[in-house]
């Protein structure tokens, strides 16, 4: 088990967006000024990546530096039997499309991977998401 990624992950558990253009969450917009997306104006931008970009630069393993999900295809290394802590890349609308989503590995059943990752429901929590949604698990 990972145990120091997800120590650290999970002192952010509950953090969320705040809703509306007028404020945002210091806390996410941390995330990406820490991993060098200054350009990030708001906590409506996709940050799953940067959250598990932010735990993992905390921790001085290595991260993607990107903010997109499929970038982690190509951070650390492919495993086949995931442990806690591992990194779970998942697509999003098609297997084809650039989208994704990536986060924390928990656990998994016949149907679902238990994910603690960032924007999902647009805060930090532990979400299961369709075995068919796997593109691969990676070790950092």
């Amino acid at each position: 088990m990972r145990h120091e990624l997800l120590k650290l992950a999970f002192t952010q558990y509950g953090i969320r967006e705040i809703p509306g253009p007028q404020e945002d969450n210091p806390e996410i917009m941390k995330y990406f000024r820490e991993i060098g997306q200054t350009w990030v104006m708001d906590d409506e931008t996709a940050w799953c990546s940067a959250f598990v970009n932010w735990v993992c630069k905390s921790l001085e393993y290595s991260y993607s530096g990107k903010l997109t999900a499929r970038s982690w295809l190509n951070t650390g290394y492919r495993v086949q039997n995931p442990i806690p802590g591992d990194v779970v890349i998942l697509w999003r609308e098609s297997i084809s499309s650039w989208k994704g989503h990536v986060g924390f590995y928990i656990n998994h059943d016949a149907e679902n991977i238990y994910i603690l990752g960032g924007n999902q429901n647009n805060m930090v929590n532990i979400t299961a998401y369709p075995v068919g949604r796997l593109l691969e698990y990676r070790r950092v």
